[in-house]
């Protein structure tokens, strides 16, 4: 089973990027599922129903959570929804809008999606979170591993650390364990020794001359002089595509290899 994780879909340059490659990726690698991270799809923060149904329209089967994934409530019904296709972080509270893991249903079988914020993610450090670890580990024993031929879990964080030791932590339990949230590529995709497909940070799709997928302009200012300043994204310039590519063994759930793909135009 060839599966796809494609990096954080950052605002309108980031659907364009989507919709520009993955239609003829899926076909060239012969893609069965693919997922995204869509916390920041619609203009930066959170997620528009009808900006997710342009990335299904272009191929995308499933998407996959952060910590902006709940900042528009019109996304609320789908993520309470147990057969709509999307998923907030796990770890938040249990009053939190939404189901906090979801199976998707594929032609070669059931897979079990997960998304965890990591315990330390930028302006939201403060707010209230599980241990990531601590929730996955009672997702598994909840979830008997005949159910499904693949389970795919992103970890939302800032510290490569945490989203490293993720990785070996779940190596051999799920088929794939992947880093999101900062934007920026690792160059560590890998299959780790007992089985699991590994990236610390998959990176993200949209503006390629920008910070993140904001403008130089907007926040140079805060670096430079300390000024408090209002994000702008930029709409011009060259475009990225980043995503993982893992191959699993429906027999065994485990991964076979992960490549890394990256794409700029």
């Amino acid at each position: 089973m060839n599966i796809l994780y494609i990096g954080d879909v950052m605002g309108e340059m980031g659907i364009a990027a989507v919709e520009k490659v993955l239609p003829e990726l899926r076909k060239s690698r012969d893609i069965d599922f693919v997922l995204a991270q869509v916390e920041n799809l619609s203009e930066g923060r959170g997620i528009l129903p009808a900006d997710f149904e342009r990335l299904r329209n272009a191929g995308v089967d499933f998407g996959t959570g952060g910590n902006w994934s709940l900042w528009r409530p019109e996304i609320n019904d789908m993520m309470n929804d147990s057969d709509a296709p999307i998923v907030r972080p796990a770890n938040y509270p249990d009053d939190t809008p939404g189901v906090p893991y979801k199976y998707a249903h594929t032609q070669k079988g059931e897979v079990l999606v997960v998304s965890l914020m990591g315990q330390i993610v930028g302006r939201d450090a403060d707010k209230e979170t599980a241990n990531p670890l601590k929730t996955v580990d009672k997702i598994l024993a909840d979830e008997l591993p005949e159910k499904r031929v693949a389970t795919i879990v992103n970890l939302h964080g800032d510290f490569s650390s945490e989203k490293f030791v993720f990785g070996y932590y779940l190596d051999g339990r799920v088929s794939l364990a992947v880093g999101d949230h900062w934007h920026v590529p690792t160059a560590d995709a890998d299959v780790l020794p007992k089985g699991t497909a590994h990236i610390t940070d998959v990176g993200m799709c949209g503006s390629l001359d920008s910070s993140l997928g904001v403008t130089f302009d907007s926040v140079l200012p805060r670096w430079r002089d300390g000024h408090q300043t209002r994000n702008e994204f930029e709409t011009g310039g060259r475009s990225q595509f980043n995503a993982l590519l893992v191959n699993v063994d429906e027999k065994s759930g485990n991964a076979t290899s992960a490549e890394h793909i990256r794409e700029i135009f």
